[in-house]
């Protein structure tokens, strides 16, 4: 498969544009002023499932039914065959996920009347997650230690059964409409000078790659991950797709072990910077956009922020953007995260 182009994210915008809303984007003063720059999250955690990744999840979907586009993305033997339809002419749709790409297909699949089998890991999941897919209809089925466990059962069990796998980051169309969430930040902030988005499979930060080299190449798009989940940042350094060993974070929009090829291609070519975070400098980003922006934050939504504050002089005197890519976060977890507020 081809990656998208910028014309696809445009693409993208316009049939997405009846399903889902334009995100704010705000400046947060007090972030702003620690920071010594015009820092402004974009509020990707309003939309309808809280997380940006229904952006790629409804754009795929909805050109699923009745086109080629139900046959694609079946992965055998290290390439990608076409497999058939359903008995019956129905597309079901089979994709792994530790959440919101779940909820985001789960979405979608509702949306235009498709059939959603969703394999998650079975241990050290986000539960409200889980209940999240299975509220918009989809099968949730838990399987293995960690998400790359779960996507290999899954990946299994789509070609034997003859499902429409979706891949977590390897689409076009998912990239493509991750992408418009570039769009609309140039559109609000036409001088921006830096986005920072965080990065699990990578189809923010290689979506916002993709319309910053056409709108302004001169804007510095970087990804964070958690250095307890580094699989992403080694690849882009090293430029190789092998597996990470280990993933330890306890945020798990950022718990990949295995880099994807089709994000990490783009990131090679066009991403400025990658940073490593802790997870507790993403905790503290955590509550700090809850004192200062009033947003309830998942992790991987503060990781942005989290960066940003690491980057410290580097990022003086600049407009930046922090990507706050989702705000599900359970209330049990936000609530001791505010309890023991750092010192």
């Amino acid at each position: 498969m081809l990656p998208p182009t910028f014309e696809d994210i445009v693409e993208a915008r316009e049939f997405i544009k009846p399903y889902l809303p334009k995100t704010p984007l705000v400046r947060i003063a007090k972030i702003s002023e620690e920071l010594g720059c015009d820092y402004y999250a974009k509020l990707e955690n309003l939309q309808p499932v809280g997380a940006f990744k229904v952006r790629g999840g409804v754009n795929l979907v909805g050109n699923v039914s009745g086109s080629s586009d139900a046959m694609e993305s079946v992965p055998r033997d290290g390439g990608w065959v076409e497999q058939a339809k359903d008995a019956g002419g129905q597309v079901t749709l089979i994709t792994a996920s530790t959440g919101n790409h779940g909820q985001s297909i789960a979405y979608a699949g509702r949306l235009f009347g498709m059939r959603v089998i969703i394999y998650a890991p079975a241990k050290n999941v986000n539960e409200s997650k889980m209940q999240a897919m299975r509220d918009l209809g989809a099968e949730v089925r838990q399987y293995g230690d960690d998400f790359d466990e779960a996507r290999v059962e899954c990946e299994r069990v789509g070609r034997e059964e003859g499902f429409r796998y979706v891949h977590s980051a390897n689409e076009p169309r998912l990239i493509a409409g991750v992408g418009t969430i570039g769009l609309e930040i140039f559109e609000d902030l036409h001088d921006v000078d830096a986005i920072i988005a965080p990065a699990g499979g990578g189809s923010c930060a290689s979506g916002i790659c993709l319309a910053a080299q056409q709108l302004n190449p001169s804007v510095r798009v970087i990804a964070v991950q958690s250095e307890a989940a580094p699989a992403m940042w080694h690849a882009w350094r090293n430029r190789t797709l092998d597996p990470y060993p280990t993933m330890k974070t306890e945020h798990e929009g950022l718990a990949t072990r295995v880099p994807f090829e089709m994000t990490n291609k783009i990131l090679w070519e066009l991403l400025a910077d990658f940073v490593l975070v802790t997870d507790e400098e993403i905790n503290e980003s955590v509550r700090l956009l809850a004192r200062h922006a009033k947003q309830v934050v998942e992790g991987a939504g503060a990781a942005s922020l989290a960066a940003a504050v690491k980057l410290g002089d580097g990022l003086r005197g600049k407009k930046v953007v922090g990507v706050l890519t989702g705000g599900n976060i359970p209330a049990e977890r936000f609530a001791s995260l505010m309890r023991n507020v750092a010192g």
